[in-house]
């Protein structure tokens, strides 16, 4: 069977997104040097992505 056009994902749109998943606002903060080894992963401050 063949799939609906509305359901396949599209590859030429790739949309910038304004709100990351919790692991990419980690990996985000130990590269700016906010991050300490001791933290929790609750609570995070918010941050924006890299442009």
């Amino acid at each position: 069977m063949s799939q609906h056009r509305s359901l396949r994902g599209s590859g030429k749109i790739t949309v910038k997104r304004n709100v990351l998943k919790r692991f990419e606002r980690v990996s985000l903060m130990q590269k700016r040097g906010e991050w300490k080894e001791d933290s929790r992963g609750l609570g995070l401050k918010k941050t924006k992505p890299e442009a």
